[in-house]
Order: structure tokens, then C-alpha cells, then sequence
């Protein structure tokens, strides 16, 4: 008889209604209340990585929920470093910003002229596409 634990790796993960590239505020854990853009999704994990712009380097985004990982130096004339990892955070613990109010809001599925499209319920408006 297969466990609880079984049937539930068996089972189709859910629909994810965030997609790579969205604005999102974190909601709940260590950096409740900051925001940024999703840079990777997980469906079968039910999880995300949310990285902020760097203001200093723009092509280097900084992590939100991150982990310090301890690397050691290798040879004579190099330092020893801290480095900022980006972990993995639950969808439960994000939500969605709306584009016109820049608050959190939840996000809704409808058909407009034969496709099926986003959009944020609190003002109802349309989320942009990553693509």
C-alpha cells in the first residue's frame, strides 16, 4: 500500500501563476516585506529564487533570501570570501505586485480576444509577459 508521501510525488504539481521575470514582494521568512523580480521557477518544487537590482552593479542582481556560503582561499595571494547564494523560497511565501498600484495582489486567469491572459485582481490589470 503506497504511503501518503507516495501519492503525493505521484500527483501533477499545481498550475504556478508566477513566471520568471514578475515583480514580487515576499511576504512572510527573514526578508518579509522586500521586493523584486523572479529569476527562476520551480513548478515540481513549488519554489522560487528572487533576486533586487544591484544599484551598484546593474549586471550583477543581488539575492533575496540568501544563504553566506564561507569559500576558502586556494592559493598564496588570495583572500578567503563570503559569498551571497540565492535559496530557494516557497510560491506560498510570494506574492505578485500590481503593475498600476505596486502592491500585492493576487493573480487571476481570463480570456481576452481568444488567449488566455494574467491579471492582477486588485485593479485588474494585466500583467506583462516575460517573452
Amino acid at each position: 500500500m503506497p504511503t501518503k508521501a507516495d501519492l503525493k510525488k505521484l500527483s501533477k504539481p499545481a498550475k504556478v501563476k508566477i513566471r520568471r521575470g514578475d515583480k514580487v514582494m515576499i511576504i512572510s521568512g527573514k526578508d518579509k516585506g522586500q521586493t523584486g523580480f523572479v529569476a527562476a521557477v520551480a513548478p515540481k518544487e513549488n519554489k522560487v529564487i528572487i533576486l533586487r537590482e544591484n544599484p551598484e552593479n546593474a549586471e550583477q542582481p543581488l539575492p533575496l533570501n540568501a544563504a553566506i556560503k564561507h569559500r576558502k582561499a586556494r592559493m598564496q595571494g588570495e583572500r578567503s570570501m563570503r559569498i551571497k547564494i540565492p535559496v530557494p523560497i516557497d510560491l506560498s511565501n510570494v506574492m505578485v505586485l500590481d503593475p498600476k498600484t505596486n502592491l500585492p495582489s493576487r493573480v487571476g486567469k481570463r480570456v481576452e480576444e481568444g488567449k488566455v491572459v494574467r491579471y492582477a485582481k486588485k485593479s485588474g490589470e494585466i500583467l506583462p509577459t516575460e517573452g
